[in-house]
């Protein structure tokens, strides 16, 4: 039993918790989340006139923070304790205090009849457990270290290599054989016939090199160096060619983790990546703000310029020029005939700024043309992925001349196109996430029945539970996306365990202590977004442009709103109109505070401004909504509202005419995988309030940099936001402070050149380690393969059955 409560139950508190459970029993809610279990203890406290000392000192008080959910069955409740991030445990506790300990199984039996899903008669129902699998894997110990996987697999499986000599020897011997580009062999040729000779003939070239201008171009001796034994690849003058040697040599004489990390990032094994976005409206002109591609095209077209640059980089510093290397990147998408005048339906489109990264769009079989030649929402595209996946191969090998050395996925139906791709080409597999739809919608697992219709999570929760699992290596953003916070659950832990009820239990879905995890965070566009202060790189036309369009342009096609005082401080702020990017609650948050008003005006940046031009039903809400807070808080001439979708290089400058005025950035989400807006503000210069629902949690150091906010608390963050600004009315210099601390934080954490060397240094260490390990993953291959065809697949006919009557 955990030992809080039985402290609890051994002390003088016992009857505090017995009067507490008493006191829950009564409440009309029979399912307690943490913020309800909270919320009834301050109640609780309140109501028995307990001190602030009990409140939070007491064994009770800590006991209430560590629960995560109650839930009430026949006069009993059953607790989910996390005392420890990722880790919880279960008891039912009865109205005499007696505990029993529930295994997951009975848990998951619990939350099934809790939905009236659980039916004994009929048999069990499925059950998934991913952690035999795990069992034989290096796992890490310590919760402070997930999302460090790749330093903690250095460690554990060098220490296991390094302890037999020449194992270890005859591995990085052979390992060195195998690297080709186009048939041409690469680092040791057949000269060197062993492992021993490797080493000798190492430290001979060391000294032939050594004996050479350090800047010396590799070309010059490259015939000497082959006669050595050594091909291309070891660097492209005397001197990098003097240290990528000089580092394998002191890998051999005595190696270490740190050495192996820095001599394998140096490696040319990475030539060409596929990156996996599947669900379309992907393109660099017309679709951004489209449903469900905003930020995830972003993100994506931002990663693959600085990939082909960071890939460009290597191959020149390891001496390939000379062979006409050419590093590729190509983004798979879907093709869509019906494009609204975009170039989505282009097969081939190179994207702007690099020399050879592509969009590849590969159509989706015309089961329904009315269908399938136009947008799918990415709640109804999987139906049509596995035979994408197929199709999408062809495409990939032909214009990639081969198999791509890595591939990664993106948001759910990316990541499982990666992982049938992956499958099928025996390449290395690199999940990346952005947002994990279960945790953003409440009770999604539990009430999927209720929700299918509308969102499918069933075949949406299958597909990350096989995508996760098959990756070789995750990348996060944060470390909260993996496991949360103290106290609360992360989006990947949120898989742990969990119930689709006449579907399957998952008794354990995830092995969150997996080194494979791993937090890369993403950077921000520097050519688009930089320092309001950087006046020599704005162009004063656009800049004259964008402040009439935020604060003076009367279009009804592009704005709703007239300012009163267009010179008060501006509130900005810019994402999509959906209800967990939350501009309505900001929006009333506005409406609430007159003195806010007084101060401020608010302009909102937000997809559509009439319902009509809306195809996605959310939206539409949200726009209704939108103007109803309007109306309601009589905003007419303090707020502006822009229907527009902006080029990057406006909406740096938005950001950036936004600092002008000494303006502020509001990132107002009820949740936020990372928070790439906020970056590209705080760079920018704007001071920025964001969500502590997220990753800006791990962007943001509270009141430093910038500042959190609660936007389920509408008072609360007015009264931080109207704190702010008075302190910058009585004190100028504090927003510069403010500004300045917030474009060196993205300067010293987040940028793309960081963000794509880290992702190429995990993506070879994790491939040597493959390589060296021969790791046999095909029993959890064979597992994932059951649960696609058994589960999947079935459901993904059902839907497309569906699809073929509309």
């Amino acid at each position: 039993m955990s030992e809080l409560l039985q402290t609890v139950l051994d002390s003088e508190e016992r009857s505090d918790l017995r009067q507490f459970f008493s006191e829950i029993r009564h409440q009309d809610k029979k399912y307690l989340l943490r913020n309800d279990i909270l919320m009834s203890y301050v109640e609780y406290c309140n109501k028995y006139q307990k001190s602030a000392e009990f409140y939070s000192g007491s064994h009770l008080g800590k006991l209430i923070y560590y629960t995560q959910e109650i839930i009430l069955e026949n006069g009993n409740l059953c607790l989910i304790i996390r005392q420890k991030i990722a880790s919880q445990e279960f008891y039912r506790i009865t109205e005499d205090l007696m505990v029993e300990v529930l295994t997951i199984q009975e848990l998951l039996d619990v939350r099934d009849r809790f939905v009236n899903r659980y039916h004994p008669n009929e048999g069990d129902i499925l059950e998934l457990d991913f952690g035999p699998f795990y069992d034989y894997t290096p796992t890490i110990r310590d919760p402070k270290n997930i999302g460090k996987g790749v330093q903690y697999l250095n460690r554990y499986l060098s220490s296991k290599l390094f302890q037999d000599p020449r194992q270890w020897l005859e591995s990085m011997f052979n390992f060195l054989q195998v690297h080709q580009y186009d048939g041409i062999q690469l680092l040791i040729n057949g000269r060197i016939k062993s492992h021993q000779q490797l080493s000798d003939q190492i430290k001979r070239a060391i000294a032939f090199v050594g004996d050479r201008a350090s800047e010396e171009p590799y070309e010059n001796f490259k015939f000497d160096l082959q006669m050595m034994g050594f091909e291309p690849g070891w660097g492209n003058t005397a001197g990098r060619v003097q240290d990528t040697l000089s580092i394998l040599d002191e890998l051999i004489d005595s190696p270490d983790p740190q050495t192996l990390e820095a001599f394998i990032s140096r490696i040319p094994m990475i030539f060409k990546i596929a990156l996996v976005s599947s669900h379309g409206w992907f393109g660099q002109e017309g679709v951004l703000g489209r449903p469900d591609t905003g930020g995830q095209v972003v993100y994506i077209l931002d990663q693959v310029k600085s990939l082909e640059k960071q890939l460009q980089e290597d191959t020149t510093l390891a001496g390939l020029d000379g062979m006409n290397v050419k590093p590729k990147v190509v983004i798979l998408t879907r093709l869509i005939p019906n494009s609204d005048g975009t170039l989505c339906n282009q097969r081939l489109e190179k994207v702007y700024g690099t020399e050879n990264a592509w969009i590849l769009r590969v159509p989706l079989r015309e089961f329904n043309p009315k269908l399938t030649q136009n947008w799918i929402s990415r709640f109804e595209l999987w139906p049509y992925l596995e035979t994408f996946a197929i199709d999408a191969e062809k495409e990939l090998l032909a214009e990639l001349h081969g198999k791509p050395d890595l591939i990664i996925g993106n948001y759910s139906d990316g990541n499982l196109v990666a992982f049938l791709l992956s499958r099928r080409m025996k390449i290395t597999q690199c999940n990346i996430a952005h947002a994990l739809e279960k945790s953003k919608y409440l009770f999604s697992n539990l009430y999927w029945q209720d929700l299918e219709d509308k969102y499918h999570f069933s075949l949406q929760f299958t597909a990350d539970l096989i995508a996760m699992n098959a990756a070789n290596f995750v990348i996060s953003s944060t470390y909260q996306e993996i496991v949360g916070t103290r106290d609360s659950v992360g989006q990947y832990e949120s898989y742990k365990s969990f119930t689709m009820p006449d579907l399957y239990h998952v008794v354990s879905g995830v092995e969150l202590f997996s080194p494979k995890f791993n937090v890369v965070p993403p950077g921000v566009n520097e050519s688009y977004y930089f320092p309001y202060s950087r006046m020599e790189d704005r162009v004063p036309s656009d800049r004259e442009r964008v402040e009439d369009l935020l604060f003076t342009l009367d279009d009804p096609v592009q704005a709703y709103g007239k300012l009163d005082d267009p010179s008060k401080r501006p509130i900005f702020s810019v994402a999509r109109l959906d209800r967990i990017k939350n501009l309505t609650g900001l929006a009333e948050c506005f409406g609430k505070s007159e003195a806010l008003q007084e101060h401020c005006n608010l302009i909102l940046i937000a997809g559509k401004l009439r319902v009509e031009e809306s195809e996605d039903n959310e939206e539409k809400d949200e726009i209704v909504k939108l103007y109803s807070i309007i109306d309601q808080y009589n905003l007419h001439g303090k707020i502006r509202w822009l229907g527009v979708r902006l080029p990057k290089s406006a909406s740096g400058e938005v950001y950036r005419v936004i600092a002008d005025r000494h303006g502020i950035f509001v990132q107002p989400a009820l949740f936020e995988a990372f928070g790439l807006t906020v970056l590209e503000a705080m760079i920018s210069g704007l001071p920025t309030f964001a969500t502590q629902f997220g990753g800006p949690l791990e962007i943001i150091q509270d009141k430093v940099n910038g500042f959190y906010i609660n936007p389920t608390h509408l008072e609360e963050t007015a009264d931080k936001i109207l704190e702010f600004v008075t302190k910058c009315e009585q004190n100028p210099n504090y927003w510069y402070e403010i500004s300045t601390r917030g474009i060196d934080r993205v300067y010293s954490t987040y940028t793309w050149k960081i963000h794509t060397t880290r992702l190429l240094s995990l993506a070879r260490i994790y491939g040597f380690w493959n390589f060296i390990s021969k790791e046999n993953r095909e029993d959890l291959l064979r597992y994932l393969e059951a649960l696609f065809y058994l589960i999947y697949r079935p459901r993904a006919q059902q839907l497309l059955e569906q699809h073929m009557h509309r």
